[in-house]
């Protein structure tokens, strides 16, 4: 989606970008890579992990991938595996991270909802709205039954019952298992073209079409998507709301009840569904997680710092030629339109 190289690629990349400024934060800053070095150097002055140390939590930047490019899909398979699998991890666990922001917003918005409307105070007409708006989306009614959905609704205990149970955050770890999994560490034809990481299936004749493409199941294909975070956003949607994902959903549910934390090993378990490889499927899953430790970034939050964003440019001459068309946007005001398509709040 976001192809570096040429004047038109140029265009695409800064598109992209109009789409990532956020109104609320003046000056904020993009992050244009000319090589693959030039991230790993990035990374490492950011320490992006940060240094592992007892008792403390750890902390990445708070730097949102904009695009999957070409290049990467090229450059990585000259680096060592170690290093790239690094490279991946460190790109995703943000927007992983910030899916789970917007996740817990919401969640916290519904509980005190809930504790309001349960206390017999009067419910706000946004805060109706929200769950309605929530509860269609996960699929716990339809837009016809949400919209009569109030205070005094017959309805609106279980609503917001069945609304909480399912709006809750993936543990990091277990996403960036399945986005290396899917997506070959960002390096798949679907990641490349579509932004999609998370291997997910959509018919009607959009997304992107198999090689290979299966009769006996239809015109499926792969659902693209204009950024990384939208693929982020609706694996998240996907795990909260599809009826195949119940079980992760109830192993969820049970850690919660019992105060414990929502790991990514267990939780896998809940994923037998997810491919038609069933449990073998869960196991090699568990195994990347395993192998990678990625179990470490179910803890991690976000730096409390500004939002940035980061993009790969082909070379350094076609990097200094996007920074220049990102200031020239930024002084045009042509970005203020399309922020909102990002929806990053």
């Amino acid at each position: 989606m976001t192809r570096t190289g040429g004047n038109k690629e140029i265009r695409l990349i800064g598109v992209v970008l109009m789409a990532l400024w956020s109104s609320s934060v003046v000056g904020q800053e993009v992050i244009v890579f000319g090589d693959v070095q030039d991230v790993v150097s990035w990374m490492q002055s950011e320490d992006f992990w940060g240094e592992a140390k007892r008792g403390e939590q750890r902390e990445v930047p708070y730097a949102l991938l904009a695009g999957i490019s070409e290049r990467w899909q090229k450059e990585s398979s000259q680096l060592p595996v170690a290093e790239k699998k690094e490279i991946f991890y460190r790109a995703m666990v943000p927007l992983i991270l910030h899916a789970n922001k917007m996740v817990l917003d919401r969640r916290e918005r519904l509980l005190a909802l809930q504790a309001s409307h349960d206390a017999g105070s009067q419910t706000s007409e946004a805060d109706l709205e929200l769950l309605r708006e929530i509860a269609v989306l996960l699929r716990v009614t339809d837009s016809d039954t949400a919209a009569g959905l109030t205070g005094d609704s017959d309805e609106f205990s279980s609503v917001m019952t069945e609304t909480l149970y399912k709006l809750d955050v993936v543990p990091a770890g277990l996403a960036l298992g399945q986005a290396a999994y899917e997506s070959g560490y960002g390096t798949s034809r679907f990641a490349v073209e579509g932004n999609a990481l998370f291997g997910q299936w959509t018919y009607g004749g959009k997304g992107l079409k198999p090689e290979q493409q299966r009769k006996e199941l239809g015109d499926h294909r792969v659902a693209a998507f204009d950024w990384p975070f939208d693929s982020v956003r609706g694996y998240f949607i996907n795990l909260m709301s599809h009826p195949a994902y119940e079980d992760f959903r109830k192993l969820r549910a049970e850690a919660r009840q019992a105060g414990q934390p929502l790991s990514s090993m267990a939780l896998a378990d809940g994923l037998v569904s997810y491919s038609e490889r069933g449990q073998e499927y869960v196991d090699t899953l568990k195994g990347i997680i395993r192998v990678n430790k990625l179990d470490i970034a179910d803890n991690a939050v976000l730096r409390d710092e500004p939002m940035r964003f980061m993009i790969g440019a082909d070379n350094e001459d076609a990097a200094d030629a996007l920074r220049q068309q990102i200031d020239s946007m930024r002084e045009s005001g042509e970005l203020e339109d399309i922020v909102s398509r990002m929806r990053l709040e």
